[in-house]
Formats: C-alpha cells, structure tokens, sequence
C-alpha cells in the first residue's frame, strides 16, 4: 500500500514541531490553530521559559518516575541551547536556572519552523481532524472537509486540556484509548488554589500581597514567591504545589523560610518590646500580612507570653490551610497525567501495541515543575521520536 506521507504530527505546539524538525522529509504537521507554537508564544511572559539548566528526571512527575529518563539524558537543555546559538538566539538566567529569550518567544517558534523545513517538514494550519483509523502498515486521518491523508506513522502532539481557550481538549488522551492505550487520571497542574466561605472573605483583604514562603503539599516542598489573590493564592511556589495537592488536603505555609520563627519571634520581643506584634512582624513581611496573621494580640511585644508568642510563630511558620479547589484548566499551565507510560517505548516514544504511533510531549503522563521543565519534556520527548521515525 501507498501512503501520502511517511509522518504526520498531529499538534504544532512545541512537541510536534520539534519532532517534526527532526523526522525528515516526508514528514507533515497538522494542527486546528490559525498559528503554530501558540503556547510557546505566550509563555514566560512573551519571553518563553524554554528549560532550565537544572532539568532531570526528579523535576516530573509520572506513575513511572523513570519513564522520563532516556529522552531528558539523550536530548537535554544543553543541546537546546546549542539549537539556539545555531540561531543567534539569545537569552538570559532568571532564579532556579530558568532560562528566557533575551527577546520575543517568537523567536523560538521561528527557529522550529526553520528547522522543520530544512528537514523537508511542512505544515497545514486549521486543520480540523474528525477521525482517525488504523491501515495496514499505518493509518488514515480524515480531516474535517472530507480529506483523507494516509501516513506510515502517527505522532499524537496535541498536548493536554490545559487553557482551553487555546483549543486545548483532551482529544490526544481519547485518541490513545481508541487504540487500546490507558490513560492516566488527568487533573489541572500548576494552577491557582481557590478558596471559599469564610475563609476566602478573610484572606481577601490579603489580594495583591506578595511575600517568600515555603510550601508543602502532600510530600513536596517549595520555596518561593506566594501571591494572595481575590480568589485565593497562586505564586510560583503556589502552583508547584498545587501538582501534588490533592482536593480534601492542607497546605502548609512556612513565611519565615530558613529561620528559626520562635527565635526570630523572642528577637523581636527584646529588640522592640513596645511594638505591637503586628507592627513588629512588618519588619520581616509585608505590613497587611503581618497585621493579618497577628490581628489576635492586642498588646505589646514585652506583653506576649511564652506561650502566646509560641502560638504566633507557629501561625507564620506553619499556617494551614485547606483550598477548596483550584482554579482548573481555565488557568492551568499543564495537564497532570495523561497516556500511561507503560504501554510506550522510552527510547522512542513508540507505542507497545501499535507499532507506528507515537505519542509525546503534553499528552504523556508526564509533568514538569514549574521553570522551563514541560518545554524540556517537550524538545527531548520531540527529539526522541523524530530521530527514530529519521533512521526507519
């Protein structure tokens, strides 16, 4: 049997275009968007976050937290980097090793194109597919006109439901069930938390606070910015939380990260005895904040107990609290979970059931932290297929 190509890539985003680039000619990326890259485009602020100099496996979560592991060592940020020298693409350091464009997020969209032509790849924009089916030796993917295109392999890039006003649906998790695969429980990631009742009137007066905290959720920890906003709290360590907050669970807010808060707290009380509490703590956080938590000690620093001022520290350095959800898709920058890893070849992100189908990126159980690790995943996942489909 013939076939019209040798390679489709359903998804422009960062996963498809970077397989694309490397699978060679023959190759066609399909996507229902008016642009590619689109999520690139706006990410990091214009700038895109596009990795981190830190990424390694421990920096994803996963049912198989070893899945990750031969794309991220095989292509790593350092040959990104390479990519965007190759290209006169500059770019700077901001905290924890993320890395951002020097100009616009375009610019790393352009490059993909670039490279996706040299390597004989091309593109079909508003694309809308409405089915796709199994072939002897490959597959059909009928568009919504009526076309039909055949292809030897199928790459499923179409990432995951996060911002649906993007597009984004969970077609590639429907897609990957159609031919037999498991998907794994798919949830918001790396979004705001939400709070209601009494508690989101109280923390309202807090709205556009800022302050460094250390987070903990389930078994992670973060420190880093936390922001307080109308509907809740969200901040970077906020939303690197929230991948391992599980509804029905607290948070934990330590606002004095690396100091002993009691100690800190009995400082206080000898260095400005007449000071009330709440005027004393402004010293090390943001006033309204430090009035907020101290609102119950009407008296002076001198006049707080032993016991009083243990209770104090306790509420700066462990401050529970219980979300009543997040903010969801709407907001979130990823997918938590997705096409379970056990059915997929780690080499190559080939499938186990359906020799020819790939799938990477987004839609894959795996999730990056905050900081340039999704983008990773993407380029190394990208790379790992592309190059594979390149030597069949």
């Amino acid at each position: 049997m013939s076939f019209d190509h040798r390679c489709i890539v359903l998804g422009a985003g960062a996963a498809g275009l970077m397989c694309a680039a490397h699978a060679g000619p023959g190759t066609l990326v399909l996507d229902h968007a008016r642009a590619p890259g689109e999520k690139i485009r706006i990410s990091g602020g214009g700038r895109c976050n596009f990795t981190n100099l830190h990424a390694g496996p421990e920096n994803y979560l996963s049912e198989n937290p070893h899945f990750a592991k031969s794309a991220l060592a095989r292509y790593t940020q350092l040959d990104f980097i390479d990519l965007l020298a190759r290209h006169d693409v500059t770019w700077h350091e901001k905290t924890l090793g993320q890395l951002f464009c020097d100009g616009s997020a375009q610019e790393i969209v352009t490059l993909l194109l670039l490279e996706m032509e040299r390597a004989g790849a091309g593109l079909r924009l508003k694309a809308h597919i409405s089915e796709v089916d199994r072939l002897p030796g490959g597959f059909a993917v009928l568009l919504a006109t009526g076309e039909r295109l055949t292809t030897q392999r199928l790459v499923v890039a179409t990432g995951g439901k996060s911002i649906p006003r993007m597009g984004a649906s969970d077609f590639g998790h429907r897609l990957a069930r159609q031919f037999g695969h498991q998907v794994t429980e798919t949830r918001p990631a790396l979004v705001p938390f939400t709070f209601t009742g009494p508690v989101l009137e109280s923390l309202r007066s807090l709205a556009g606070v800022s302050a460094q905290a250390r987070v903990t959720a389930g078994s992670a920890t973060f420190e880093e910015a936390v922001l307080f906003t109308h509907r809740g709290l969200s901040g970077p360590a906020i939303l690197q939380a929230s991948s391992y907050w599980r509804e029905g669970t607290e948070i934990v807010l330590d606002l004095l990260p690396r100091r002993d808060a009691e100690a800190t707290l009995r400082s206080l009380r000898a260095k400005t005895p007449r000071k009330s509490p709440a005027r004393a703590l402004a010293a090390l956080l943001p006033a309204r904040l430090a009035a907020y938590l101290a609102g119950g000690f009407a008296c002076n620093m001198a006049d707080l107990s032993d016991r009083q001022l243990g209770a104090l520290a306790r509420t700066v350095a462990a401050w529970h609290l219980s979300p009543a959800g997040t903010e969801g898709y709407r907001t979130a920058e990823v997918t938590l979970g997705g096409v379970a890893t056990d059915a997929l070849d780690a080499r190559n992100m080939e499938s186990r059931i359906v020799p020819g189908l790939y799938f990477i990126g987004e839609v894959v159980d795996v999730t990056g932290w905050l900081g340039g690790f999704n983008f990773q995943w993407a380029w190394s996942s990208g790379w790992a297929a592309g190059a594979a489909i390149a030597q069949g």
